[in-house]
């Protein structure tokens, strides 16, 4: 069974940092696309940063130069380093990996930023 684990989430003060981290449990992880999304209340989910196999990345517009997206697949982890956090960014942070057909997501990790 496929199986997504998040974990770093916590509350942080506005302008620290924090370091999320998604263990995935699947056979060939490098060929996976990994990607982080977000949901805030009463918000749609939304792509918070995604690294493809190649090692390409890529941004949502409102975490550009603040969030770094990484992997390790010798250790199947795909990584998320926030930096300069803002009370906006406050949301559930859900791991995701695919390819092809194959989709699958983390419960997700509860990030809150508040002073």
């Amino acid at each position: 069974q496929v199986q997504l684990v998040e974990s770093g989430g916590g509350l942080v003060q506005p302008g620290g940092s924090l370091r999320l981290s998604c263990a995935a449990s699947l056979s060939a992880f490098s060929i996976y696309h990994m990607g982080w999304y977000r949901q805030a209340p009463g918000n749609q989910r939304e792509l918070v940063a995604a690294i493809t196999s190649t090692g390409s990345t890529n941004y949502g517009d409102y975490v550009k130069g603040r969030f770094t997206i990484s992997r390790d697949n010798a250790k199947n982890t795909v990584y998320l380093q926030m930096n300069s956090l803002k009370p906006e960014d406050t949301a559930v942070y859900y791991c995701n990996g695919h390819h092809f057909t194959s989709n699958y997501w983390g419960q997700g990790t509860q990030v809150t930023v508040s002073s």
